[in-house]
């Protein structure tokens, strides 16, 4: 099925179907199959969220800070026997999703940093201004105890139909700038619900990564007249050295610039800038190669890698071409049993200090049997 967005054609999901919840939060459920709920659409609390972020401008740096004092009161690593991100088991004990037959489901976070209707703050001590975003929760799978990379080929690819659904909702209110779609795994990273989510943050301006992105990816091709993500994987191609994995219609490498020691990208092989470009091949390509990608990490020491996920789509002001649609993995392990952290040069400095060359890690990442992930 296809759906015009802003004179934008995108392939939607093969089945959704849209609710509300008793507080007043919309959730979307998406599907392979029909969608069937076969109980009442729940939510832990019926009050309507009450949430009033701000943001103030950093003016050394040049970029905003979130506040939300509300996130206090979010759930922290609730009790085993109370998942708040699988379908409602217990009637006196609601959760966020409804019993039934789907995939994957979206709702609005219920302790959001960002909101569309954030209320104007009182002048602070710096710039200030109301939080305006969106911020969403994407379950993966109703399995509590699996892994992004359980999912089938078929559902990963959904995923990727989803992201894109959701980032062409938010183009088309005009308010959104840009998208990030992302996913934290681990304690190690300060995950406090272990069922397998995401999130997607949705701003009303161009976060400094994204910008930064944008601009050096315009400098390239303004330089070589060449799209940077087509130099990238011609020449990535022509090495082998730091490729993993490559489909064809897409490929994860180990960047010669990695910054974390295994961090994996997942490309596709010609110039896109949004998910909702990708043709359907592309799509299950792309989607097959994130997969291979997450089994590897787990695989790699044997432990469930904690990572942070980050797929990065272009500014929603476009059209821009030049942007690079790719996802980057960053592991959090440098080796078996030692964690990468963010110290001095990387915090203070911004510049990235990494154990092991991008070319080792990627043969290493190759090495992997997948026989038994």
């Amino acid at each position: 099925m296809t759906s015009t967005v802003t004179g934008q054609t995108y392939q939607q999901a093969p089945y959704q179907q849209e609710f509300t919840k008793p507080d007043g939060r919309p959730l979307t459920l998406y599907g392979l199959g029909p969608i069937v709920v076969t109980s009442e659409i729940p939510s832990p609390s019926n009050e309507a969220v009450d949430a009033r972020p701000v943001m103030r401008w950093h003016p050394l740096r040049g970029e905003w800070v979130m506040y939300a004092a509300h996130r206090l009161g979010r759930t922290f690593l609730p009790p085993p026997e109370y998942n708040p991100l699988a379908p409602t088991s217990d009637p006196a004990h609601p959760t966020e999703l409804p019993r039934g037959e789907y995939d994957l489901a979206v709702f609005a976070n219920r302790f959001p940093s960002l909101t569309l209707n954030a209320p104007e703050p009182p002048p602070g001590p710096a710039q200030t201004r109301a939080g305006t975003g969106a911020c969403e929760v994407v379950v993966f799978s109703q399995n509590s105890d699996g892994r992004l990379s359980d999912l089938s080929d078929a559902q990963m690819s959904l995923l990727l139909s989803v992201w894109a659904d959701r980032t062409s909702r938010f183009a088309a209110g005009g308010v959104i700038k840009s998208v990030l779609a992302f996913e934290n795994r681990g304690v190690e990273v300060g995950v406090t619900l272990h069922h397998p989510h995401g999130q997607i943050y949705a701003y009303d301006h161009l976060p400094p990564v994204a910008a930064r992105m944008l601009e050096m990816a315009q400098k390239h091709h303004a330089e070589t007249g060449n799209a940077w993500i087509s130099d990238f994987v011609a020449a990535e191609r022509e090495t082998g050295e730091r490729i993993v994995h490559d489909e064809g219609a897409a490929l994860s490498i180990v960047p010669p610039f990695a910054r974390y020691t295994y961090e994996t990208w997942i490309l596709p092989a010609r110039p896109v800038s949004l998910l909702s470009e990708l043709t359907d091949e592309e799509r299950d390509a792309f989607a097959r190669t994130l997969k291979d990608a997450l089994l590897r990490l787990d695989a790699l020491f044997g432990v469930r890698m904690p990572y942070l996920m980050t797929v990065h789509q272009a500014p929603l002001d476009g059209p821009h071409p030049d942007f690079p649609l790719h996802i980057e993995l960053y592991p959090y392990l440098r080796a078996a049993g030692r964690m990468k952290y963010l110290a001095g040069t990387e915090q203070g400095a911004g510049e990235f200090a990494n154990d092991k060359f991008p070319e080792v890690a990627a043969a290493e990442l190759r090495a992997v049997n997948l026989e038994n992930v």
